[in-house]
């Protein structure tokens, strides 16, 4: 027998490091997906306004333990699920989310909460129908993002763990440990890795051909090779 409430549409994400364009690609895949005519909706990690703000005040007052901004995290996460993705979802559209439960598996684990508590808390999510993890090595990303920031904020550079008291020291080893979670889901969560090294537009079309795989069979006989690249 049929669910009645499984979700009609599709769920697809971005993960990454920051600086490896997964916001870029997902905003990208946004524009090109509404120019051919299908429903979507965006959402981003932190920015249910509930917690939002919340959490800013406890990032600038340096408040937040591990397991706490784990919490709130969730909390922001469950209150945009509740209300967009997951009612989108059932009515039909595309849900573009940058950044999923996968941001928590792999950043609360490296501060220290417990992999299968964080997977608890997240329990109610589904399964995206693809997961975009753009691979860029620690010393691209790093660059990508100190490049044009004369200083980086205590939480971003992960001074919280105590893992250098240079900031940008900091920053390098807790995005390279980032990373070891994130290559160590690969394979279980069967995510659609992208070279995050190669040309913006190689990377689109890469990401525009896996899209093909879940739009309508009726859209996908329409859309040209040319039209992947419009």
């Amino acid at each position: 027998m049929k669910d009645k409430f499984a979700p009609k549409g599709k769920l697809v994400i971005v993960e990454g490091v920051d600086g490896s364009g997964k916001s870029t690609q997902i905003r990208l895949l946004e524009k090109w997906l509404r120019y051919i005519g299908m429903p979507v909706f965006f959402t981003e990690w932190n920015s249910s306004e509930q917690v939002k703000e919340i959490i800013s005040k406890g990032k600038r007052k340096n408040l937040l333990t591990p397991t706490t901004f784990s919490l709130l995290h969730a909390t922001d996460f469950a209150a945009r699920y509740e209300r967009n993705v997951f009612p989108l979802l059932r009515a039909g559209y595309i849900v573009l989310a940058d950044r999923y439960i996968y941001t928590a598996f792999a950043r609360d684990v490296v501060r220290g909460c417990s992999p299968d508590w964080v997977r608890h808390v997240y329990g109610f999510a589904i399964k995206p129908d693809i997961a975009f993890y753009f691979r860029v090595p620690v010393e691209v990303s790093f660059d990508r993002i100190v490049k044009n920031r004369p200083k980086l904020k205590y939480y971003e550079a992960g001074m919280d763990l105590n893992l250098s008291n240079d900031p940008y020291e900091s920053y390098r080893i807790f995005q390279g440990r980032i990373v070891e979670q994130y290559e160590s889901m690969v394979r279980p969560e069967g995510f659609t890795v992208v070279d995050g090294t190669v040309d913006i537009e190689e990377q689109q079309r890469s990401v525009r051909q896996k899209m093909l795989e879940v739009l309508p069979q009726a859209l996908r006989k329409k859309i040209s090779v040319g039209a992947l690249d419009q």
